[in-house]
């Protein structure tokens, strides 16, 4: 593999249905996509999960752009990188900017699977050939609406369903849930939202057995996490705390938690999701991956890392539909009346990129060249 150069876009992708959590609402995906070319003339794709502005972590879209372009890149090619595996630690002494670092890294390993002609997600040691998936439900309007939204997931197949939550809207959309649907496998996620002040809340939460209670305190939290899984019988699951194999080590260590939610540009790309999955999994913690609101790219790339043996639990892997009245790949991701995803054989990512729907979402697009 002899990288030559990287160009990037951002697409704007309106979404079918608002998408509310604690820390805002979207309507509309500015997307950050990365495509890594050969010299032979191959290309991988990548896509930054990194929102519109930093509310859910510190990157955005706009520093994304910046952070790749002149720091990443020149990084590559002064290593002049011949492996995917190579990527992680080569672009390491950019400190964070995982969601920028992880576009590229993503790119490089679609590139190398296409180059050898295998599956992305068997190129990455994948080993479960059809995923579980569940469903992120976002804050409804009404209680009635979120009732209704459950209904319909569930009927799609949808194995587990997770609805977000917020202080003042929280007991009485879980109550409504848990009564309407008694049996379901149903978590709540809470970016953040809490604090050990809510303890007494938070407790009660233990009446409703649910599956687990998504990052309820502060991001990079693991202290006051690990108090609050002492006082729950509830396990506690972390997301914005964990960017590295490091972080869920003490996680684990301290028991802040007892699952733990991978989301590939979290934690900067493939390389490091496979520390942290090989850790867990011979820990015994299950691992699951978390969505961030991907185009088909992004999500092609969610269902590679799904496949790997420590992913137990139902992601928020879900079907192009529920979110795009038209995906930018092709055949667009669907899911099984069980409520699974068949991993694609294709090489690289295995969908067919849509270039010309690319092309007509584009609002800008920058070229970076690596080797001349």
């Amino acid at each position: 593999m002899q990288l030559e150069r990287v160009e990037l876009r951002e697409i704007q992708l309106p979404l079918k249905w608002p998408f509310e959590t604690s820390f805002g609402r979207t309507t509309r995906r500015r997307i950050l996509l990365v495509k890594v070319f050969d010299r032979s003339g191959a290309y991988g794709y990548g896509e930054c999960t990194a929102a519109e502005g930093p509310f859910y972590n510190h990157e955005t879209i706009d520093s994304a752009w910046l952070a790749v372009a002149d720091f990443v890149c020149p990084l590559i090619a002064r290593a002049r990188v011949e492996n995917a595996s190579d990527v992680r630690e080569t672009i390491s002494p950019i400190r964070g900017n995982l969601m920028a670092k992880g576009a590229v890294e993503t790119a490089v390993w679609d590139l190398e699977a296409r180059l050898e002609g295998r599956p992305l997600w068997r190129h990455l040691g994948g080993t479960q050939a059809e995923i579980a998936c569940g469903v992120s439900i976002g804050l409804q309007e009404t209680t009635d609406a979120l009732l209704e939204n459950v209904r319909r997931e569930l009927e799609s197949g949808y194995q587990r369903i997770k609805i977000k939550i917020k202080p003042g809207r929280d007991l009485e959309l879980v109550d409504a849930v848990r009564s309407k649907f008694p049996s379901i496998r149903l978590s709540v996620d809470a970016n953040s939202a809490y604090s050990l002040e809510d303890l007494d809340l938070l407790k009660q939460l233990d009446e409703y057995d649910l599956m687990m209670i998504e990052q309820p305190l502060a991001p990079g939290d693991l202290i006051d996490h690990a108090k609050l899984q002492r006082e729950l019988k509830i396990p506690l699951c972390l997301d914005e705390s964990i960017l590295s194999r490091e972080d869920a080590r003490h996680a684990r260590e301290l028991g802040s938690c007892k699952i733990v939610n991978i989301k590939l540009g979290r934690v900067g790309g493939h390389s490091e999701a496979r520390l942290i999955q090989e850790y867990c999994a011979g820990e015994g913690v299950p691992v699951w991956c978390g969505g961030m609101l991907e185009s088909g790219i992004g999500r092609a790339h969610n269902i590679a890392m799904s496949t790997l043996p420590g992913f137990v639990l139902p992601g928020d892997v879900s079907a192009s539909e529920r979110y795009w009245e038209e995906d930018i790949i092709a055949p667009p991701v669907t899911v099984s009346g069980s409520g699974t995803i068949r991993a694609p054989e294709g090489a690289g990512i295995g969908y067919e990129v849509n270039e010309r729907r690319i092309e007509s979402l584009t609002a800008r697009r920058q070229e970076v060249l690596i080797q001349g």
